[in-house]
């Protein structure tokens, strides 16, 4: 965006933030100084076995960004060979997030991708590992997708068509001129995105195509790359499916046959066509199966229950089936991928509002487990100083809306309560209860943080997410009230005391909320939000419109248009009072453009009739994601906290003006 006249705009809204917010100068520095004396300096992951190497990424002391490195998987030679240092690569640019970073099976090559934008729009570039250097394939306009074939010299990747979507799967052979890669694959339909994968046992290369609530699987063997696709089974609307390879078989996990929370099917690699589907899990309703992760042995299955996540393991040859048991009444637990197929261990990772980020070496023939690593927290930090609660709201039609919450134990709530609430509710994303030592600064000070969730999400059930979508979409913000005034009526907080935050589409969430309830919150946060969901829904030249016309709705359909208009934040700001309000975007953000909340923000200085303060903060250097770097994003958490205390500093202004 070159356009002279908008950037003098944004830039006179953010110098107008930065002016207003002087007075936080000292609490951001204090903000972001406690934030960062958390996070450990030296740092580096569990070593992830590859064989004959242990791959892993570390952190000294001042880096932003992570390294790259391995040593052989023996005891007698442990010297570390560093394959790629981000920290070199961002020296070059004000921006930079990695795509995907990827070692050919023979470990001479490592391939990586890098936005240097905030666009998504990524650069491929290999590494002779041998001779530490860049080899001349460069690919710009990638997506986040890749896989390597069996002879490490061939890959298949996705790239962006002129709409910014990924449309194709091209295949490339390292020293070939890039201009000649084949195109294995073409998406001709709009509401659809490509991808590429690799099988668990790495005997495979998936390509899917998916959009709108349907989607449709290819393979090819990955030691004959050049042959060509063999369909799973045609796309069919409302019927999604992904797969998995074990022996002689496909795992297909699919919602055909009724079953809207998913069940798990088999099918010979030969004839894998639907027809030939025998079931392995049954379909349940309510307890959604969202992952299925393969191994020789074994198999372990991702779902939900009472929607928590849960883990089930299979013992293929015995069919026998347990659980890994979670530590906490509320928490987050999910399997790490690409651990070795020949293994018994399951690596999974596993956190709770209260409880640090823990990485488990889960033992399935044993049922056993190590601890490898707990996120280190410094400083005073200790676990047994937090409560973690897990309540419900009822909504207006007498659902049960969860809610997870955690604080100091030494406040008790009451209306005199800081309280921050955050909710999404779309697409199906639950938000999980995952532990943020940032979040610490805000529990610190007398906050309790919620999350409440909401339908639009997947926590109990398909059902879950279809009362939240399309015509239903209304749910989704009467819950997010429904949660806000039975937090009040509790006694954990009062509206004086109530923020509500949200992201992207839960940006939306809180812009609708604010039109509905402004009199509920003392101040409401909305970080690249979705606000102006009319104009862009109608203009199919954006990335993601045409992708999500089952998520809200063609507006070209008058009845669509006409309940997408009733609550779009953008089209329903009115002549009242308004909360406090910080709004931010990113100047290259392809998912939600900065003109959104740019406008919206254009609209409520015009119209509402209060004095509290609003924000617009636009990033000139990034895009959905924010900031780049673990320390650098910090500061922008620390402008967002200061902007909560400044607003409890200032008196409330309901008045007409």
């Amino acid at each position: 965006m070159d356009d002279p006249d908008t950037l003098a705009y944004l830039r006179a809204e953010n110098s107008y933030s930065e002016s207003i917010l002087a007075s936080t100068n000292q609490l951001q520095d204090a903000l972001y100084q406690e934030m960062r004396a958390r996070i450990p300096g030296v740092d580096s992951s569990v070593p992830q076995p590859i064989s004959p190497y242990l791959y892993y990424l570390k952190y000294n002391e001042t880096d932003e960004y992570p390294i790259y490195c391995r040593h052989k998987a023996t005891e007698q030679d442990e010297t570390e060979e560093v394959i790629l240092n981000i920290n070199d690569l961002a020296k070059k640019e004000s921006y930079i997030r990695m795509g995907f970073v990827k070692v050919s099976p023979d470990h001479k090559y490592l391939a990586y991708s890098l936005d240097t934008t905030g666009s998504e729009s990524f650069t491929i570039r290999v590494k002779d590992l041998d001779e530490h250097d860049d080899l001349p394939d460069e690919i710009p306009s990638a997506y986040y997708s890749f896989a390597w074939a069996a002879d490490s010299t061939t890959f298949f990747y996705t790239t962006l068509d002129s709409n910014h979507r990924p449309m194709r799967v091209n295949r490339h052979t390292l020293g070939s001129d890039i201009t000649n890669d084949p195109i294995v694959f073409e998406e001709s339909d709009p509401r659809f995105f490509v991808s590429v994968s690799k099988s668990s046992d790495k005997e495979y290369i998936f390509i899917a195509t998916s959009g709108n609530n349907m989607s449709e699987w290819y393979f090819v063997k990955s030691s004959t790359p050049a042959e060509t696709l063999t369909l799973v089974t045609p796309r069919s609307p409302d019927f999604e499916y992904d797969i998995e390879h074990q022996g002689d078989c496909f795992l297909i996990r699919h919602n055909g046959d009724h079953a809207s929370d998913f069940k798990l099917s088999k099918a010979p690699v030969s004839h894998p066509s639907i027809s030939n589907w025998t079931d392995v899990i049954p379909h349940e309703k309510g307890r959604p199966l969202t992952n299925l992760s393969v191994f020789e042995n074994y198999y372990a299955v991702s779902y939900r229950a009472l929607g928590l996540p849960k883990i089930k393991v299979y013992n293929i040859s015995t069919g026998d089936a347990h659980d890994i048991s979670p530590l906490d009444e509320d928490y987050d637990m999910y399997v790490i991928e690409d651990t070795e197929w020949s293994s018994d261990i399951l690596r999974y990772g596993y956190s709770s509002l209260g409880r640090p980020h823990c990485i488990f070496d889960y033992d399935m023939s044993t049922r056993t487990q190590i601890l490898r690593k707990q996120t280190q927290v410094l400083g005073d930090f200790s676990q047994s100083d937090y409560i973690t609660e897990r309540r419900y709201a009822t909504a207006k039609d007498h659902t049960q809306i969860p809610i997870s919450l955690v604080y100091r134990k030494d406040i008790i709530p009451s209306p005199e309560t800081p309280l921050y609430l955050y909710g999404y509710g779309s697409y199906g994303i639950n938000v999980e209860s995952e532990f943020s030592s940032s979040r610490l600064s805000l529990l610190d000070r007398g906050f309790i943080f919620a999350i409440a969730h909401i339908r639009g999400g997947t926590n109990l059930g398909r059902h879950w997410y279809d009362d939240g979508k399309l015509l239903n979409k209304r749910n989704t913000f009467t819950d997010f009230i429904s949660v806000a005034e039975h937090l009040t009526s509790i006694g954990y907080t009062s509206p004086c005391k109530l923020i509500a935050s949200g992201g992207s589409a839960g940006g939306l969430l809180v812009g609708t909320v604010a039109n509905l309830r402004p009199d509920l919150f003392k101040a409401v946060v909305a970080h690249v939000p979705f606000v102006d969901i009319v104009n862009t829904m109608l203009d199919d030249s954006l990335p993601l419109t045409t992708m999500e016309y089952n998520e809200w709705g063609n507006p070209a359909s008058e009845q669509y248009f006409n309940y997408i208009y009733s609550y779009s934040p953008y089209d329903n700001v009115s002549k009242q009072a308004y909360p406090n309000m910080l709004v931010t975007g990113g100047i290259s953000d392809p998912r939600v453009t900065y003109w959104e909340p740019t406008k919206w923000v254009a609209s409520l200085r015009h119209n509402k009739t209060d004095d509290n303060t609003l924000l617009l903060k636009i990033d000139m250097g990034s895009g959905h994601s924010g900031s780049s770097g673990r320390f650098k994003r910090l500061t922008d958490v620390a402008l967002e906290y200061a902007f909560l205390l400044f607003c409890f500093d200032q008196p409330s202004s309901q008045h007409d003006v």
